[in-house]
């Protein structure tokens, strides 16, 4: 029998919601907790959440918390939040004096202002010591939620913390797998964003199944690029934190970031486009952040440079679509 620990949930979001779910039916101590106040409350009243899952209740094993402090004393703590409030909400966690001895992340994506990935604000905030965790794959919230089965990666700093974590959402209808390439975990899982915006943006002028499929595959290699000069291992990339939440995320209306390429080639401003989708859109953050990174480090990403000119204002769909095709020819593997 798998050991049982103690977790909580930072996050009540859709995402956040269905991670709670995962530990709670793994037999562990599940709190959920969110700086909104009234959503917690909320599903504390009617057992269900107030904007997601259409009124199904929650798993019973999962605990809503209201109040923050040292009197909270548990195994791991699970960020599942907006990834550019990431640091406020470790930050958080950090002076309510709240007792844990592991980090944990589910937010996907880099900071826009230090280009920092998760794993590094975790290290800002909290110190070199404390073990850390990164989860991702190709997974919506929806479905989780419903018990549906699912796959996840999980990249730790130690091989402890990932083994653990694995052995917690283990489960009949969710199946973890662990790696070291915690970089490469997080990097799949942030950039794919893009390429679904550009998938998007594809799918929304019209251009067709070849184009799509050609903008994932090529796609693939710019993630893969990014994080090699990053440390990462290249075949991470080819797993479900690359290539399957890439394939998911490029293709399946669920995707706001797909949604959002799609009405930005209808609508044109960036805004209206986000308003549209009425959803956070990782991705538009993520692009402009990987491309100042990428201009810094010299790495040759086309597509989510153009995708980052679109979101500046620099470009239009179809030029950034005129400049993609009319690149110098270069080896496949450039």
């Amino acid at each position: 029998m798998t050991e049982s620990f103690s977790v909580m949930v930072v996050g009540a979001g859709a995402w956040g919601t269905a991670i709670a779910s995962v530990f709670a039916r793994g037999g562990n101590e599940t709190l959920l907790w969110d700086r909104d106040r009234d959503t917690i409350e909320a599903i504390k009243s009617s057992g269900s959440h107030p904007k997601f899952f259409g009124g199904k209740k929650l798993h019973s094993g999962i605990e809503l918390v209201s109040e923050l402090g040292n009197d909270l004393s548990i195994d791991y703590i699970i960020f599942v939040v907006p990834f550019q409030r990431l640091r406020s909400a470790m930050t958080t966690i950090h002076k309510s004096e709240v007792q844990f001895t592991g980090v944990v992340c589910a937010s996907k994506g880099l900071e826009l202002e230090s280009n920092a990935l998760a794993h590094q604000i975790a290290r800002d905030v909290f110190g070199v010591s404390v073990p850390f965790a990164q989860i991702s794959g190709p997974n919506f919230a929806s479905e989780v939620f419903d018990e549906k089965p699912a796959a996840v990666a999980i990249g730790g700093n130690t091989d402890d913390i990932a083994k653990v974590i694995s052995g917690m959402m283990s489960g009949d209808c969710f199946r973890p797998y662990v790696t070291r390439d915690m970089v490469g975990v997080e990097i799949g899982g942030a950039l794919k964003n893009i390429i679904a915006i550009a998938a998007g943006i594809s799918d929304g002028m019209g251009l067709g199944s070849n184009a799509r499929a050609a903008l994932i595959t090529r796609g693939l290699g710019e993630i893969a690029r990014f994080g090699e000069a990053l440390g990462a291992d290249p075949q991470t990339f080819m797993g479900l934190s690359g290539m399957g939440d890439l394939v998911l995320t490029c293709t399946d209306d669920q995707s706001r970031n797909r949604r959002f390429g799609i009405a930005l080639t209808r609508l044109g401003a960036v805004e209206n486009a986000k308003n549209e989708v009425g959803e956070l859109v990782e991705g538009a953050s993520t692009a402009v952040a990987v491309n100042d990174m990428a201009v810094r480090l010299e790495i040759e990403i086309p597509i989510i440079s153009q995708v980052a000119a679109i979101l500046n204002g620099d470009s239009s769909p179809e030029d950034a679509v005129r400049e993609l095709l009319t690149r110098e020819l270069v080896s496949e593997h450039d």
